[in-house]
């Protein structure tokens, strides 16, 4: 299989190693109760034997949900497992946060999106709140362990969220995502309203892994479509907050070495007169595995070569789940029919074409079935690799059988030598099932060899040591040369250009001024006063300063003029054929006032109190730590009181009128007054903001504008801000390339 070029590891690459810490949403075990204790056996799985020796050997931490009710966990004693070298963390999840982090929104929003099952999909924004704060728990539980250096590996679609909060706890820490499921293409992908900020939670992994090249592919699309990121994607690179993440496709294995153990253990089938040709169907109950479509092929089968009734014998293995969601329960219905009127059909003589079990094998079960069956269908109608097709093959030790195996599966892109179809053309499968069954020999022999030599070369334990591998290069790989500033510009450049002019709007304090204590100390500095005066003098520029402090504050503080100022958090604005003083000012003057005495009187030490027009701020930064949250809610209260609106922002608690009036507005009512309602074809707007009070412009002008947010850290999952500046310096760097008319020219 074709891969991207990969970075040639450096000499060092094994100082990289280090603990590991891995991150998934169930810990390896099951619970069981017995005599007032819970009892945890180890999950059977490839996964499991795979991973557990890597963290015995690099020592680390398995992070997971134990697999029931934190409700539970407290009625009863628990036995976790130890081990020396392993540490494993539960993540305590009520039963209320199961359902709808794991029950809805993993499993009736993700999953069948991810599948291409749009109308399926439920968009439940609860399920989404539930979601994103059960995965920032997984982060945090991570956080600790991650700070000693150690490398986290998330896995799979429950927690596409975790890699970003754990950025947000940890900065520099060694992150890596892989997706076990498939991942949609954009156009599929965008159908879910959150889909941004997932791409923003998994791009901060240093390294995300898929399956197979065309997931990855998707991935990069949906980077470059919905996040206007740098991608190159003949290395696989994605340029994202200032970082490099690296996108591999390497897919996971079994242990295959186990599996042809237990196969040769079981031995050759015996062979008696007429005994009929077996195939064999292993899936878990789901709508993505193409079951009911198996059986139609079956039934197709019998009637365009009726010479196979009495010959054949058609074994599905069901493993229930989910049957109390009504979609599965309707499918189960739906399987219970069919099966019931295909044997109605044909069945003569005490033979049935088709032997249904609904249950759970274990391996050592299971794999004779594998052994004895002349084929296997492996089916799906979408999946991200199915190991079901690598264990069949596996344990066809005697290489005598035929593997027909879905297109859509993940595991076609490598088992080339199985019989492929589309699962959803019944005639093409039957033909299928007819060319296995009368296969020759020879045939047989040569496609599955050349199967298990692919499988057996590169396995579960050889996907792991690939996987780790790339992280640890990635650790290595240099940072790019491109500084967030130069990234950035970048990115707008083209679109800049695009208008004959660009309206830039700025906070102040904490975008143009760094945040400090005393707010009458945020002093623009003389750099930032001179690239704003030369960005003033640009005809193609206009530059708008957009603050919460008062009209005058803000004047005075700049002092750069030909520019449009907006105080009060836009009650107040005047600038260059454009001014405004909302009628609120006077409504709720006295109220403000009263909010301003009340503030003031509650006398806690460290407080200020900052009167303006419109609005009144609440400043707790020098409030004693142990003291502010209690200052924050009494101010909060006092304000309620007086019924105005409450909002915050870093250290601050601000009152403002009650009124439908913001940032955003007193952006859009600026562009609108200058350039008239058709503002975007006349100018492009771009807003850069560091605060909670900014994303209101930066939503007023998501589609028909730009927005930056000024953070050291990637934005929270909250906000709309398409790019993101660590300080004001890289702001003033920003505006002085702005006011240099760079823009103008998509040459630069």
């Amino acid at each position: 299989m074709d891969r991207a070029p990969r970075s040639r590891p450096s000499p060092g690459a094994a100082a990289v190693a280090g603990p590991l810490v891995v991150v998934s949403n169930r810990l390896p075990f099951r619970a069981e109760r017995s005599g007032g204790r819970l009892h945890f056996t180890r999950s059977p799985g490839g996964l499991v034997s795979a991973l557990e020796p890597v963290l015995r050997e690099r020592g680390g931490v398995w992070v997971g949900w134990p697999g029931i009710p934190r409700e539970d966990l407290e009625r009863a004693a628990a036995d976790l497992p130890g081990d020396p070298n392993v540490r494993y963390e539960p993540v305590p999840l009520s039963a209320h946060e199961v359902g709808q982090f794991y029950g809805a929104f993993s499993n009736r929003t993700l999953w069948p999106l991810f599948h291409y099952f749009v109308g399926t999909t439920r968009i439940d924004a609860t399920a989404w709140r539930a979601y994103d704060a059960v995965n920032a728990r997984f982060a945090e539980r991570a956080a600790a362990f991650a700070r000693s250096g150690a490398l986290v590996w998330v896995h799979d679609y429950q927690l596409l969220r975790t890699p970003q909060h754990l950025r947000h706890l940890v900065p520099d820490a060694r992150v890596a995502l892989f997706l076990h499921i498939p991942f949609p293409a954009t156009d599929v992908f965008r159908v879910l309203p959150w889909s941004r900020l997932i791409l923003r939670g998994m791009l901060g992994a240093d390294v995300v892994g898929f399956q197979v090249e065309s997931y990855a592919d998707h991935f990069l699309g949906a980077a470059a479509r919905l996040l206007g990121c740098d991608v190159d994607r003949g290395t696989r690179r994605i340029e994202y907050d200032g970082r490099t993440i690296s996108v591999t496709a390497d897919p996971i294995s079994i242990d295959a070495e186990y599996i042809t153990r237990l196969a040769e253990r079981t031995g050759p089938r015996a062979r008696h007169g007429e005994h009929p040709l077996e195939i064999l169907g292993v899936d878990r109950l789901d709508y993505t595995k193409g079951i009911h479509e198996r059986l139609l092929a079956v039934e197709r089968l019998l009637e365009r070569w009726p010479e196979y009734r009495r010959r054949i014998v058609f074994t599905q293995l069901m493993v229930p789940s989910r049957e109390r969601v009504a979609e599965y329960s309707d499918l189960k219905r739906q399987i219970d029919e069919t099966v019931g009127r295909i044997n109605g059909r044909f069945s003569e003589g005490g033979w049935a074409p088709i032997r249904y079990l609904v249950r759970s094998l274990p391996p050592e079960e299971l794999v004779p079935l594998y052994r004895s069956a002349d084929v296997a269908m492996v089916t799906p109608l979408r999946d991200g690799m199915n190991l079901v097709a690598k264990e069949y093959v596996m344990a066809q030790v005697s290489l005598t059988g035929v593997l027909v195996l879905s297109e859509l599966a993940g595991a076609a892109e490598e088992l080339q030598e199985a019989l492929v179809v589309n699962p959803f053309d019944v005639d093409a499968v039957a033909a299928a099932l007819h060319r296995a069954l009368s296969m020759p020999a020879d045939e047989r022999q040569a496609r599955m060899s050349a199967l298990r030599d692919r499988v057996r070369t590169h396995d579960v334990h050889a996907w792991v040591r690939d996987f780790l591998a790339e992280t640890d290069r990635a650790a290595l790989r240099v940072a790019p040369d491109a500084t967030p500033v130069e990234q950035v510009k970048r990115r707008l450049l083209p679109w800049l250009s695009g208008r004959p002019s660009v309206t830039v709007f700025l906070d102040y304090d904490g975008t143009l001024t760094p945040i400090v204590p005393r707010p009458e100390d945020a002093t623009l500095s003389r750099a930032a006063r001179a690239a704003l005066a030369q960005a003033a003098r640009n005809p193609a520029l206009d530059v708008v300063i957009v603050s919460g402090r008062s009209l005058d504050d803000v004047k005075a503080r700049v002092g750069v003029a030909g520019i449009t100022y907006v105080g009060d958090h836009g009650f107040q604005i005047e600038g260059p054929g454009v001014a405004l003083h909302h009628d609120g000012l006077e409504r709720y003057r006295d109220v403000v006032e009263r909010a301003a005495d009340r503030l003031e009187a509650m006398a806690v030490p460290g407080a200020q109190v900052e009167r303006k027009a419109a609005t009144v701020s609440y400043h707790v930064r020098r409030v004693d730590e142990d003291a502010r949250a209690d200052a924050v809610r009494r101010a909060e209260q006092t304000l309620r009181r007086l019924r105005l609106r409450v909002t915050h922002g870093k250290m601050v608690v601000e009152g403002r009128p009650p009124l439908d009036w913001h940032k955003g507005q007193a952006v859009l009512y600026v562009l609108t007054q200058r350039y008239g309602a058709n503002w975007p074809s006349r100018t492009r707007a771009l807003y850069i903001g560091d605060d909670v009070t900014d994303e209101d412009a930066f939503q007023s002008l998501r589609g028909i504008g730009r927005s930056i947010h000024v953070s050291e850290a990637a934005p929270s999952s909250t906000s709309v801000a398409d790019y993101r500046l660590p300080d004001p310096a890289a702001v003033i760097q920003l505006v002085r390339w702005l006011g240099a008319g760079a823009f103008t020219s998509p040459s630069g």
